[in-house]
């Protein structure tokens, strides 16, 4: 499955995460630094749903560009 990420620029670095995953969040020094992370975090986040038999949501989330 492929799902969205969304990474922010934070006051001391980046921050990442996953809408379609609530509770999916990294924070780190680099954007390679969070996209390495929230990889991780997607896998950790999906097992744990599988473990504790809860449904593991699609996904549904988007983007898209809107030039201005």
């Amino acid at each position: 499955m492929d799902y969205l990420v969304v990474i922010e620029k934070t006051g001391n670095g980046f921050s990442a995460y996953v809408p379609d995953l609530p509770g999916c969040v990294v924070a780190g020094d680099t954007v390679n630094d969070v996209a390495a992370l929230i990889r991780d975090a997607v896998g950790f986040h999906v097992e744990s749903l599988i473990e504790d038999g809860e449904p593991i949501p699609p996904p549904d989330t988007t983007s898209t560009l809107v030039r201005v």
